[in-house]
């Protein structure tokens, strides 16, 4: 048996029942069908007790959710991944390019943080997570909860845009020196700030430029979407833009640079970065120099 999530229940002024107070308690359980299944199953507990839906809650209860069930992926995985930062509470993990954050699959991020992380010693120390998304083919820095009470807290900076995010890329075309995009995504406000860093010719893209990108928002695929929106997509982004201007083999010219954001617990200011792969290198050289210089 494996804690998951731990909860403490918020003081209610009347009573409520578990099954509407349980609603979105656990950053994994986001439904109320979702919650139904997990009572069914035992996976949730109240107080040390299995949870049931009648079960009224008036605060201060200690709610735990659990994973009690066999899964496909009994055995480790045994990948390496660098670790940038690490305490109790979170850590800061670098993604290479082509590994799934996550998912149904063996080989993802998600599964290889155990054997990489300290466990934590905190008394709502779960199984550490991914607070936020990287699309497959795109490297950078993750950041990871390591207890149940961070993944709320970090879940929740995200939320309320109080995390910098910023990356680095490589986009195709002649652009101007800066400015900010403002495309919706799915019918929702989407907004990037654009910085050219250096931009080099190129006889089949007329320009390369390393572009310094400031999301706003985070929409999926902003980025590659805004980029390809603006008519400067990304090198080697094989499914928005131009067919003609697609670069085979040599992946997706997008790096996630660094996070900035306060920490949760003890408020120290964070700052962590991770340097462009070697192959942005070979279009510009000594990057770490020019991003040095903005």
């Amino acid at each position: 048996m494996q804690i998951i999530e731990t909860h403490i229940a918020k003081k209610q002024k009347e009573t409520i029942r578990f099954q509407e107070y349980g609603v979105k308690i656990f950053t994994t359980i986001t439904t109320k069908s979702g919650l139904k299944k997990a009572i069914k199953k035992e996976l949730i507990f109240i107080d040390g007790l299995v949870a049931t839906t009648s079960k009224y809650i008036s605060g201060g209860e200690k709610i735990t959710l659990i994973n009690n069930e066999k899964t496909p992926f009994s055995k480790k995985l045994k990948l390496t991944l660098e670790v940038l930062f690490e305490d109790d509470y979170l850590a800061i993990v670098y993604k290479p390019s082509g590994l799934l954050v996550s998912g149904n699959k063996f080989v993802t991020l998600k599964n290889a943080l155990p054997q990489n992380l300290k466990q934590s010693k905190q008394k709502d120390a779960v199984l550490p997570q991914p607070i936020h998304r990287l699309d497959y083919p795109t490297s950078g820095v993750l950041l990871i909860g390591k207890t149940s009470s961070s993944i709320q807290k970090l879940s929740k900076l995200f939320e309320t845009k109080q995390i910098t995010k910023t990356y680095f890329a490589v986009t195709t075309g002649k652009m101007c020196k800066d400015g900010t995009i403002n495309l919706t995504i799915d019918h929702k406000n989407a907004i990037t700030d654009f910085l050219v860093i250096k931009a080099v010719n190129s006889e089949r893209f007329t320009n390369l430029n390393l572009v310094k990108l400031m999301p706003k928002t985070g929409r999926k695929h902003q980025l590659r979407k805004h980029m390809a929106g603006i008519g400067h997509q990304i090198l080697g982004d094989k499914n928005y833009g131009e067919t003609e201007l697609i670069l085979n083999g040599k992946g997706l010219y997008l790096h996630a640079f660094s996070l900035t954001f306060l920490h949760p617990f003890t408020a120290e200011k964070l700052h962590v970065s991770k340097e462009l792969p070697k192959k942005f290198n070979k279009i510009f050289s000594e990057t770490s120099a020019l991003i040095a210089l903005k």
